[in-house]
């Protein structure tokens, strides 16, 4: 069995493939792992007795997919590869025309060999990543193959012409929430005969076990903390967690609130917490690979995300009983009973701020969450011959 992501950052992807391997017997299955780069705060964690792999071909296709064309154009002069110039050239240009990026990817990968293996099951574990999913697709040899995806696909730029002629080569698709897998049929209606709903697998026991581990969490600090786990990103919605602080601070309450996670938007943020004078109250912690003894210690969690598709991390908050206060994303319905077992507002500074007014002042609210959420039935086991062939 052939699984493919793009690294081993952390990430909600990352860590769902790990709960995965988890629920797989190792006698049973030979597990291949291959990376388009062999990197990532999660390597260290994949078991010995999976065969990790790195994409070699990738370093020479990488930047062809990232630069502007001119400077593809550029580096092909440059090496006198220039027999490749026209086909880049044509082939660009036919596919924005089209607006299909099939014919791009194509010659793209022209020139790289096909895996010099032969699977049972190849399984594009990032899907809806173009390059993951055409390899998988074009590639490797498998009677089956699967592609996994893992968020909304409607808000993200997916080249729809692209994936109708990818998922043809796919027997199955795996969506992470129901509402997840309706957006992908909407964006791409040929999908619907192979879409299935699979629900990331949440390891309660190792969550709470890994929870325990000792840590440095501001310790003197006896008013209300608010955690909060995610890549530092817009999508995350991290930007409104700051603006909601300030008015929670402004109001006199008692209140911090800390970020776990990184990402290319770690600077504005931090210019953000500077403007609204929040350098002691807000605080962003980094990534780290074991977020539960920040959730386990906070007195909130909330998920400010403007989309996702499943949302590990607010599984993960439910199994450490947690109060939890989460934006009306994807699926986020799938997971929190509203006004039962947690708050869903709508995505916005004002819903957010009134809500976490609302628990902070209201201890017993908490409480009653908490009790709650201990009757949570999670998504701790996993059919294996869902993989079979």
């Amino acid at each position: 069995m052939l699984f493919m992501l793009s690294s081993m950052n952390i990430g909600g992807v990352e860590k769902s493939f790990l709960s995965l391997l988890t629920e797989i017997p190792k006698e049973k299955y030979d597990i291949t792992l291959l990376l388009l780069e062999k990197k990532g705060g999660f390597l260290e964690y994949i078991p010995d007795w999976v065969k990790v792999e790195e994409a070699s071909w990738f370093h020479s296709v990488k930047p062809v997919i990232m630069q502007p064309p001119q400077q593809t154009i550029k580096d092909y002069v440059k090496n006198k590869q220039y027999l490749k110039v026209p086909g880049f050239i044509f082939s660009y240009y036919i596919s924005k025309y089209l607006n299909n990026r099939h014919f791009y990817y194509k010659q793209i990968f022209k020139s790289i060999p096909p895996h010099e293996n032969t699977y049972d099951v190849a399984i594009s574990y990032q899907g809806s990543t173009d390059i993951i999913d055409y390899y998988i697709a074009h590639k490797v040899k498998a009677p089956k193959k699967i592609s996994w995806v893992h968020f909304d696909i409607s808000k993200h730029q997916v080249n729809k012409r692209l994936y109708t002629k990818l998922y043809k080569r796919f027997n199955q698709i795996y969506v992470v929430s129901k509402e997840a897998k309706r957006r992908l049929i909407e964006q791409i209606p040929t999908a619907k005969i192979k879409a299935e709903t699979f629900m990331n697998i949440v390891p309660a026991n190792l969550i709470n076990e890994m929870a325990k581990e000792t840590i440095k969490f501001d310790e003197t600090y006896k008013g209300i903390k608010i955690v909060t786990v995610g890549r530092l990103s817009k999508e995350k919605g991290q930007d409104m967690a700051i603006k909601v602080l300030s008015r929670l601070r402004k109001a006199g309450y008692d209140v911090r609130w800390y970020c776990i996670g990184d990402g290319n938007n770690r600077k504005e943020y931090e210019r953000l917490i500077r403007d609204y004078g929040l350098k002691n109250d807000f605080w962003l912690l980094g990534s780290t690979p074991n977020p539960y003894p920040f959730i386990s210690n906070a007195d909130i969690y909330v998920q400010t995300s403007r989309h996702e598709g499943y949302c590990l991390t607010l599984a993960e908050a439910k199994c450490l009983l947690k109060p939890i206060i989460t934006t009306n994303f994807t699926g986020a319905y799938e997971q929190v009973k509203d006004g039962y077992n947690g708050f869903i507002v709508d995505c916005s500074e004002d819903e957010l701020y009134k809500k976490l007014k609302y628990l902070i002042e209201n201890p017993l609210q908490r409480k009653i969450f908490i009790e709650n959420l201990k009757t949570n039935d999670v998504n701790s086991t996993f059919k294996t011959q869902k993989l079979s062939i």
